[in-house]
């Protein structure tokens, strides 16, 4: 077999593979012997239908099924002959068979870059570093007890933190839109959940009485046909309600699972909570940015063919969650799989560069850990050790943490101190 490679552009290489034609042959009169033992012809027994009726009937689907083969195998062999990692399946082009000539093909294929590290002692990183404090519980105990707010009818004007049951139907001009009509919707007043203009109007209303509202919808409504239109909607108040708050008492405690009452306790739990979720918040966020940091610092040439293969995973995950990606385009998906497809070779280039090695007992712990949140740990963690799958996903992501602290030994991290807030809802006023 003769193997010349010519390069293309970027990571494209084209094979050119020569297979001498005497090796065609026998493997075709091989193919040939195959079939006569099992053809069947009326007047014969199975196999024993004479060669020379064999070669006549079969001879073309047994050059098919050779040249199949040869291809199959000779591509195999030329790769590892030039040293090459192919990034996908190869296409196959200007195939030639001919009687007592050598059969010739050319293989055109992607191979994976070769990659060459930005020193880590460059990467300049920021680490947030935030505490839970007493006011941040005092604020967390307050949000769970206004999620149990009981609502008091009351007979006076509506104000602001008010819940109000209305009716109503929505107009633009003197028609009635689609879905613009509903009976007893609950709206708490200063909560912003409808369109703007609309709970302000409702301020100072009372129970049994009839109004008419004007507003616009905003210029980018979900409704198209709606949006950025004036509206009118004739409103009839149904009930008033004021609202209180529970107390943080033994009863609230046990509501909220403490099962003796035991309010301290249930503050115990809380900080705890807390705690675990700033962790996780500050360990992921902090492990974006090292991903960000090397990504930006190195220039990869990616495969074509591993960008392809990473949407149409990212397209199935997708799928996987109810959403129809048909109508989407290619470039919907494009960027985050180049960035992700990225991102692997890099990680497996620092891994395989620095001898970084999988810690089976990190796996467990992690394992153990994500279990302790769980009313049956141990069932949690018997699926993971008896799913080789669910297992490989909880290794993959311990041994992209250990690429992230051995990064971060060697980049310059930089700790910026945080509220719990600013740490958990990144973007909004504290």
């Amino acid at each position: 077999m003769q193997v010349s490679v010519e390069t293309g552009e970027g990571l494209e290489r084209k094979l050119t593979i020569t297979v001498p034609a005497d090796q065609i042959d026998q493997k075709v009169e091989s193919k040939l012997k195959t079939i006569a033992s099992r053809v069947k012809m009326d007047g014969f027994r199975p196999g024993k239908v004479p060669m020379k009726v064999v070669r006549q009937q079969h001879l073309g689907n047994a050059k098919s099924e050779v040249m199949t083969d040869v291809i199959e195998s000779s591509y195999r062999d030329a790769i590892i002959q030039e040293k090459l990692r192919p990034a996908g399946m190869p296409t196959i082009s200007d195939v030639k068979l001919e009687d007592n000539q050598p059969f010739e093909f050319v293989a055109t294929l992607e191979v994976y870059p070769e990659v060459t590290l930005a020193p880590m002692e460059k990467l300049t990183i920021e680490k947030d570093i935030a505490t839970v404090a007493d006011a941040d519980i005092d604020k967390m105990i307050e949000t769970l007890c206004k999620q149990r707010i009981e609502w008091t009818p009351v007979d006076r004007a509506s104000k602001e933190g008010d819940q109000m049951m209305v009716d109503f139907i929505g107009y633009i001009g003197d028609e009635a839109f689609e879905g613009g009509a509903a009976k007893d919707v609950p709206v708490v007043l200063g909560s912003k959940s409808m369109i703007p203009g609309f709970e302000e109007q409702l301020t100072g209303m009372k129970k049994d009485q009839d109004g008419e509202l004007k507003v616009t919808f905003p210029a980018d409504y979900q409704a198209a046909d709606l949006a950025g239109k004036e509206a009118r909607f004739e409103i009839t108040v149904k009930q008033v309600a004021e609202p209180k708050v529970p107390e943080l008492d033994a009863e609230m405690a046990k509501a909220l699972g403490v099962e003796d009452g035991d309010v301290e306790k249930l503050k115990s739990d809380i900080r705890n909570n807390m705690e675990r979720e700033l962790k996780n918040n500050v360990e992921g966020m902090f492990k974006a940015r090292v991903m960000d940091a090397i990504v930006d610092a190195n220039d990869v040439l990616i495969p074509t063919a591993l960008i392809d293969e990473e949407i149409t995973h990212l397209q199935e995950q997708m799928k996987q969650k109810g959403q129809n990606v048909d109508n989407l385009p290619r470039d919907t998906f494009e960027s985050d799989a180049t960035r992700r497809v990225k991102l692997g070779l890099l990680i497996s280039k620092v891994i395989e560069e620095n001898g970084i090695k999988l810690d089976k007992d990190v796996v467990q712990e992690k394992i153990k850990t994500a279990a302790s949140a769980y009313d049956d740990p141990e069932q949690y963690i018997n699926y993971y050790n008896q799913n080789q799958q669910a297992m490989a996903s909880v290794e993959a992501l311990v041994l992209e943490e250990m690429v992230v602290d051995w990064i971060s030994e060697r980049a310059t991290v930089n700790e910026i101190e945080k509220s719990f807030d600013e740490v958990m809802k990144p973007g909004l006023p504290a």
